[in-house]
């Protein structure tokens, strides 16, 4: 049964875009920076929170650029691209690169990862990627990389909600949800 004030829309193509951005606002997710070095040498970098695994063996995730990005070309042409996962107090990366700028990384601190990709400087997490594959994904272009080499530590994730970011907050954990955790851990 549905929650009496929740809205619904019907996706006929008559519909206000905005109504499916708010659903899809309502699921949280992280927040990362994607970078590549294009072919001439060019730097390209961009806030995306469509990131995602996508296989563990062989060990793939998944991202999304909207097809009109002026960046897109030379993350086609590059094949290669570094995942940077923001912890909290980066914010201002996740801005940096969400807003049109000639050179985003100016005065940023980074290293050359695969195929030239900047991985970022205090990273939460990083990913160096092959291109794996491309696919159509309406107004998007989906990339599947093929994860070469990763970084990660311990910190606490920038995350995206409802059109603005949050933080994560753990939940307190009943004796059953304790047992449940240690379970997993041990499959791990």
């Amino acid at each position: 049964m549905l929650m009496p004030n929740m809205t619904t829309v019907k996706l006929d193509g008559q519909h206000d875009g905005r109504q499916l951005r708010n659903a899809l606002g309502r699921f949280p997710t992280g927040v990362t920076v994607i970078t590549t070095r294009a072919p001439d040498g060019k730097l390209e970098g961009l806030t995306a929170n469509s990131f995602s695994a996508l296989s563990l063996d062989p060990p793939l995730v998944l991202w999304s650029v909207k097809r009109n990005a002026s960046s897109l070309p030379g993350f086609l042409a590059s094949g290669h691209f570094a995942i940077n996962v923001l912890g909290v107090a980066q914010s201002d990366l996740s801005q940096r690169f969400a807003t049109p700028s000639e050179n985003k990384f100016s005065g940023l601190v980074f290293e050359d990862g695969l195929g030239g990709s900047p991985v970022l400087e205090g990273v939460l997490a990083s990913f160096e990627c092959q291109t794996e594959s491309t696919l159509d994904g309406g107004d998007h272009v989906l990339f599947v990389g093929r994860v070469h080499k990763l970084s990660y530590h311990d910190g606490e994730p920038l995350m995206f909600n409802a059109g603005r970011y949050c933080r994560a907050q753990p939940l307190p954990m009943s004796a059953e949800m304790q047992a449940a955790s240690a379970m997993w851990a041990d499959l791990g």
